[in-house]
Formats: C-alpha cells, sequence, structure tokens
C-alpha cells in the first residue's frame, strides 16, 4: 500500500496542515463503512465523521480506550488536550506513526482499521502524552497512565523513553522498553520485544534504537548498549552488545549474520528473513 508521507514540523496556519490528506481519507473510510454496515454508524460518527480533525478524533479514541471509574473520561480529556495543545508534535508524530502502519503492515488495507484498533499504535499515542507530562516534571500523572496503558494494552513504556517519528509497534503485545532507552525515527517494533537492562543497576542502563531498526519478535536487547541505523535483529534474538549499523544479528548470544545492501532500512521492507547467505559472514 502506498506511503502517506507526514512531516513532523509545526503548520503554517495558512496551510492545510501536514495531516489533512490522512484525515481526509479516514473520513471518507469511515463514512464508506458506515454506510455498508449500519450497524458501526453511530460509533463510527462518534469516531471520526463529528470529529472536526485528525487531533481531536485520536484524543477522543484515546481518552475511551482508557478511561474508567478511577479516572473519567472528562478528566482525561483535559490531559490530553493539554499535552497536545501544547506540543504539536504529539499529532503530528501520531499522524507518521499512522503513515508508517499504512506502509508497512500487509493487514492494513486502509487507515481506518488501525486507527480504530490498533493497540500498538494507541499505546504509542498514550505514551506521546505520558512522555509529555514526564517533560513537565509531573512524574505521577505519567507513572499512572504508563500503568493504565500496560494494563489495557499490555504495552509497557517507560514515560521517560523518547521516541521518534514513524514508529511502528506491531501487534503490541508484550513490548516492554526501560526507563534510559531511545527509539530513533522509523522504527519497526514486533510483539514480545524487550529493551531492558541487564540487572539492577542504576542510571543509563538501556538500549538506544537508531533510525530505520527492524527489531523482529521476541528480540531481547539488553544494556546500555547501541543498535546502530538501519541493523536487524532477528526474532528470538538476545543482544548484549553494540550492533554496528546497517548489519543483521541473530542467534542467542545475538551475533552478527550479514549486512544490508543497497535497499531501504529493514523497519521499512519489515523483511524478518534471514537470507542463507547471510549464515557465511
Amino acid at each position: 500500500m502506498d506511503r502517506l508521507d507526514v512531516a513532523v514540523r509545526r503548520p503554517d496556519p495558512v496551510e492545510q496542515p501536514p495531516w489533512q490528506p490522512l484525515w481526509d481519507r479516514l473520513r471518507a473510510d469511515a463514512a464508506r463503512v458506515a454506510a455498508e454496515e449500519p450497524a458501526l454508524a453511530p460509533f463510527l460518527d462518534e469516531a471520526l465523521l463529528a470529529r472536526d480533525g485528525f487531533g481531536v478524533a485520536l484524543a477522543a479514541l484515546l481518552v475511551r480506550k482508557l478511561a474508567d471509574r478511577s479516572m473519567p473520561e472528562e478528566r482525561l480529556a483535559a490531559v490530553v488536550r493539554n499535552a497536545m495543545d501544547a506540543d504539536p508534535g504529539i499529532v503530528l508524530s501520531a499522524a507518521a506513526d499512522l503513515a508508517a502502519i499504512l506502509a508497512r503492515d500487509p493487514a492494513a488495507d486502509g487507515c481506518l482499521t488501525p486507527f480504530l484498533y490498533f493497540k500498538g499504535f494507541h499505546a504509542l499515542q498514550w505514551h506521546r502524552v505520558a512522555h509529555w507530562l514526564w517533560r513537565q516534571d509531573r512524574h505521577d500523572l505519567a507513572h499512572f497512565l504508563q500503568s493504565r496503558v500496560s494494563e489495557a494494552f499490555a504495552v509497557d513504556i517507560h514515560p521517560a523513553v523518547p521516541v521518534g517519528r514513524g514508529v511502528f509497534i506491531d501487534h503490541g503485545t508484550g513490548v516492554v522498553i526501560g526507563e534510559t532507552a531511545v527509539i530513533g525515527n522509523d522504527v519497526s517494533i514486533l510483539q514480545n520485544v524487550t529493551l531492558g537492562g541487564t540487572g539492577k543497576e542504576h542510571g543509563d542502563r538501556h538500549p538506544k534504537v537508531r533510525d530505520g531498526v527492524l527489531l523482529s519478535a521476541g528480540a531481547k536487547v539488553l544494556g546500555n548498549i547501541t543498535i546502530g541505523a538501519h541493523a536487524k535483529v532477528g526474532a528470538g534474538s538476545v543482544v548484549l552488545k553494540d550492533v554496528p549499523g546497517c548489519a543483521t544479528v541473530a542467534g542467542v548470544p545475538a551475533r552478527v549474520v550479514g549486512w544490508c545492501r543497497d535497499e531501504p532500512a529493514p523497519a521499512l521492507t519489515m523483511d524478518q528473513s534471514l537470507q542463507q547467505g547471510d549464515y557465511s559472514i
């Protein structure tokens, strides 16, 4: 499916916002589905068709996913609204994340399904709100959101973690990312990936994942190490040392089994296979 490129920048008030094409496509998909499946029409109207823009619809969706008796929708909505108003990059990054899903996930046959139903996407957008709170020294509320997201979506990302744009968390279940980790742009993370520490040490103790990295299902990356740009970590691998840029690593413990060639970043191609020739390296 074609990719919708979304630049992360503050829109000029006189020009169309960068997420507008994505929003137009979302509304068109919602209108079509509402006509085809009348039972979903009230839900789609509330979620999208009655909303004024991508950010408004995203905020309302996130709130409905996480609200409970201890934190009702009105209170959560105020938190999300304050974060998005203070940092427009939250909405722009969300649009880039959704565009990444369309480009990389064959299960995404349009904008509507991932926007409404993909919990990896929802967890990441809540993390962006929690990270904004963390940077405002509102750590208690940020931890509350982290806990609720973990309960609701089975994705546990410490609110201190900075995350780039165009990040794809596929399925999401079992993803754990520790406090001092860093996630770059255009990274793809599959289910049951851990970016963790190696013990009970304090300080900078978690991985730094650079741009374009693919972390395949079940990969465990442990310690204050760097996964270089455009690297690929094979499924089920345990990575304990730095990974050079463009390297493919696999195994327990992981070792270099190949190198990227003249091709797009592994995170964009989503090719998790290890080519036969890779094992000769």
